[in-house]
């Protein structure tokens, strides 16, 4: 399984600044961030992992979504933007067998090249370039810290439409947001 020190190994070596913060509880979910570190949600990014069904070919594959914590983009949209016919949340093992981190703790970095990466466009236009946004790692004990425009540059994501609305905001029963 990938942890704080696979992702620490690997900003090293893209030279990219960051710190890997202890964290004074353990989290469940990556939703806990904010509480945990006593900050806006808007300053700590959840990465959704979700099951998709490709429309031609009709093969099955793993898309990521990455928002503010407490949030998840609807299901509508993600489907739109990976272009699949149909999208579920993932199951925990199979987010655990694909991405290589804990179900629920995903970060946005190091996962799967044939994997899909959004990020909610008001992510990447909201917060100045230079601040520092906060990231699970993995593990329950860790978070990373990295300025916004150097996560959104390694990680390579997708801007896309992701904001929750109230007729189209999809949550996901089995993460409940604190």
């Amino acid at each position: 399984m990938k942890d704080a020190l696979t992702i620490h190994r690997a900003l090293l070596g893209w030279e990219a600044v960051h710190e890997i913060v202890r964290l004074p509880v353990a989290l469940a979910h990556a939703d806990e961030l904010p509480k945990a570190l006593g900050l806006p949600a808007d300053r700590c990014l959840v990465t959704c992992v979700y099951s998709c069904d490709g429309r031609r070919p009709r093969r099955p594959f793993l898309a990521g979504a990455i928002v503010p914590a407490g949030e998840r983009p609807p299901l509508d949209a993600v489907r739109r933007t990976v272009g699949a016919e149909t999208v579920r949340p993932a199951h925990a093992d199979v987010v655990n067998a694909v991405t290589e981190y804990a179900a629920g703790l995903v970060c946005p970095l190091l996962l799967p090249d044939d994997m899909p990466l959004l990020i909610d466009q008001r992510v990447v236009r909201g917060l100045p370039a230079d601040d520092v946004v906060y990231t699970a790692t993995g593990e329950a004990s860790t978070a990373l810290g990295i300025r916004g425009r150097t996560l959104y540059a390694l990680c390579q994501a997708k801007p896309a439409d992701l904001s929750p609305s109230p007729s189209r905001t999809a949550r996901d029963p089995r993460h409940p947001v604190a």
